[in-house]
């Protein structure tokens, strides 16, 4: 699933001083113990995450580790350009999996890390070496989302809904016709408004239901609209529908263009009997955008 180029170089102790803008917006998991899936990946999304946590069985952990420095042999096609499309996710700080993580990523290209259960900002902070995704999946991560989308070194926020009920002890995320409980939406929206607040892209979580692409369609379309830049996908199959959800629809299209057509009159507009204001005109914009 992964990329690589040319022979690793050591990581460097610089902090990013700016947020990385991360390409979007279908962002595809692949197992990190499954080389042979990297190029496919890469090849499918816009962004793919080598997983060497949950993705990958207590027993993998190893050949996974091996597969990632394993990447330059089996990925000599692969650009630096595509090996900037890749972040690894790697396993919690203060798991005994964690340093051999760092120390495997070491001898590969790969600077960008998914450090899941983010709870605190001291722990993305120790990892100064790296740009980090800081995934906010448990109640202490989720309330410390604005604290974490503020490190220097991070350069987007994800949410996990899963995680988060089991941490709760709770039984599912969602109601039997797909809805998210409260405590869920309540998590999403402090995750995207904390990564809206500090200029962080924000990563919504993924659509367990894999034959379910019509459900995965509305929640990527409600993503959208909402704010997300990217939606994470579990499987290949899921990519396209993410791409379309995070593009505009015909109506959505005319309406920016008409709204932005007024708007360069000056002042108060109406469009369609609806009152135009700056903010709707940057909600014109981003509709556009979603196009270009």
């Amino acid at each position: 699933m992964m990329a690589a180029e040319k022979p690793a170089q050591p990581a460097t102790a610089s902090t990013p001083s700016t947020p990385l803008a991360l390409p979007g917006p279908a962002l595809l998991f692949c197992p990190a113990d499954r080389p042979d899936r990297y190029a496919k990946a890469l090849a499918a999304a816009d962004v793919v995450v080598l997983d060497l946590e949950d993705g990958v069985g207590s027993g993998a952990k190893d050949s996974a580790r091996e597969g990632l420095i394993a990447t330059l042999a089996a990925m000599s096609a692969v650009t630096p350009a595509d090996s900037a499309r890749v972040i690894v996710r790697v396993n919690a700080l203060g798991t005994p999996e964690h340093d051999a993580d760092i120390k495997a990523l070491r001898a590969t290209p790969y600077r960008m890390i998914m450090l899941p259960k983010s709870e605190r900002r001291e722990q993305v902070d120790a990892l100064a070496d790296w740009k980090v995704v800081a995934l906010c999946e448990t109640p202490l991560g989720v309330l410390a989302a604005a604290d974490l989308a503020a490190a220097p070194n991070v350069i987007a926020l994800m949410w996990g809904a899963e995680d988060l009920i089991a941490a709760m002890g709770g039984r599912t995320s969602r109601h039997a016709d797909g809805r998210y409980r409260d405590v869920a939406l309540h998590a999403r929206s402090s995750v995207l408004l904390a990564a809206a607040a500090h200029g962080r892209p924000a990563i919504d979580a993924v659509y367990t239901g894999i034959a379910d692409l019509d459900g995965l369609a509305a929640e990527a379309q409600d993503a959208a609209a909402s704010g997300f830049t990217l939606k994470a996908c579990i499987h290949p199959s899921q990519v396209p529908v993410v791409r379309t959800a995070f593009q505009a629809d015909e109506a959505q299209v005319e309406w920016a263009k008409r709204v932005l057509a007024a708007a360069r009159d000056g002042g108060a507009i109406a469009v369609g009997g609806q009152m135009i204001d700056a903010p709707l005109i940057r909600q014109a914009e981003a509709i556009m955008a979603s196009i270009a």
